[in-house]
């Protein structure tokens, strides 16, 4: 996976990252194109998306892992986004070379980018400006408003007419209820439709997405977050553990939690990418993750039963952005661990 949302890296870097992994045998590219600090992919029915969203007035500074805690900024505008055009020639590219690239297009947090642009989609209805420190933010789409679903689904439509591949990824990770809890219209939707908590919520916005994409022939995959479970700290026990159950339509890529999260998804039935942070994030140093723990990882737990271990559908190892604002600090990152997840991913454990 290649965050774009943070820093724009575009269509020479993409395409070179492309042959790497054709050389490689890599067969899927994750391209995360949205998130709060960037909105990097043209929708012409909304075009403030990229005309507004597209652009930061500054970045925070720093490394991987003290950056989080950073108070300097480097005071340099950023911006960048592809035209359709561009994406097409891409997703060409990628396909003479077997490679399905598979969008991410963040939803209902990771938004602020959006929001800036129109502000109408957010839990509060304000002005706020695309944001230049990192981390998660509190803005979210107002998921009770049937403007904001339209919205979603006409960014979605366009997405789905560049990209062929089945998959279509919708983010759903690090959402903050507060701006749920706090606004008029999402309390009153809740009151009146009966999701028992913003987790609920969630989960309810998330399989009306899954059932979108499903009516197009299309299948839906998110962060492990859109289970429903609680796996952050910031929100309350009452407010993270929702009881509606996901669609298993839906394909879970874990990031965050353990293996027995992952165990238990796939007892339950739903497919899953294994990319759990520890052992799969191309950002992290090599004192986190060296190359032989790279090579080490096995995307199937061992302690999952044989029955379910077709539940695996791969692993996933992640290039995001947020301190990664060069191409060669990317490259140094990237590899030589990507050869390693990529032997991880066609050989069996028995054979490594």
């Amino acid at each position: 996976m290649l965050d774009e949302g943070r820093y724009f890296k575009g269509e020479k870097v993409v395409k070179q990252l492309l042959d790497e992994m054709a050389l490689l045998k890599l067969n899927t590219f994750h391209w995360h194109l949205t998130d709060d600090h960037g909105w990097r992919i043209e929708i012409k029915k909304y075009p403030q998306l990229t005309t507004i969203g597209s652009k930061r007035d500054s970045s925070q500074t720093g490394v991987w892992p003290s950056g989080w805690n950073s108070t300097t900024y480097d005071g340099v505008p950023h911006e960048g986004y592809y035209t359709q055009e561009q994406i097409k020639d891409i997703i060409r590219y990628a396909a003479e070379r077997h490679i399905t690239i598979v969008p991410e297009i963040e939803m209902p947090g990771h938004a602020s980018a959006a929001i800036a642009a129109y502000p109408f989609l957010g839990a509060t209805g304000k002005q706020i400006r695309v944001p230049v420190k990192f981390g998660v933010q509190y803005d979210i789409y107002n998921v009770a408003d049937p403007k904001v679903l339209t919205f979603v689904h006409d960014v979605l439509q366009e997405v789905m007419d560049l990209f062929p591949s089945r998959v279509i990824h919708i983010g759903g990770d690090e959402v903050r209820y507060d701006q749920w809890k706090n606004s008029p219209q999402v309390v009153a939707y809740l009151q009146k439709q009966g999701p028992a908590s913003p987790a609920d919520l969630q989960v309810s916005f998330t399989n009306g997405i899954s059932n979108f994409l499903a009516a197009h022939h299309r299948r839906m995959m998110g962060w492990n977050e859109i289970l429903g479970g609680k796996v952050h700290e910031y929100n309350d026990n009452q407010d993270a553990v929702a009881k509606e159950k996901l669609s298993h339509e839906a394909i879970i890529q874990f990031w965050k939690g353990d293996t027995n999260l992952i165990i238990k998804a796939a007892a339950a039935g739903y497919d899953i990418v294994n990319s759990l942070s520890d052992d799969t994030y191309l950002d992290y140093d090599e004192k986190a993750i060296s190359l032989e723990k790279a090579y080490s990882f096995e995307p199937v737990p061992a302690s999952l039963p044989q029955h379910d271990a077709a539940r695996i559908l791969g692993l996933g190892c992640q290039m995001w952005g947020e301190w990664i604002p060069t191409v060669e600090s990317m490259d140094l990152h990237v590899y030589p661990r990507l050869a390693a997840y990529a032997e991880v991913g066609w050989t069996s454990r028995q054979n490594k």
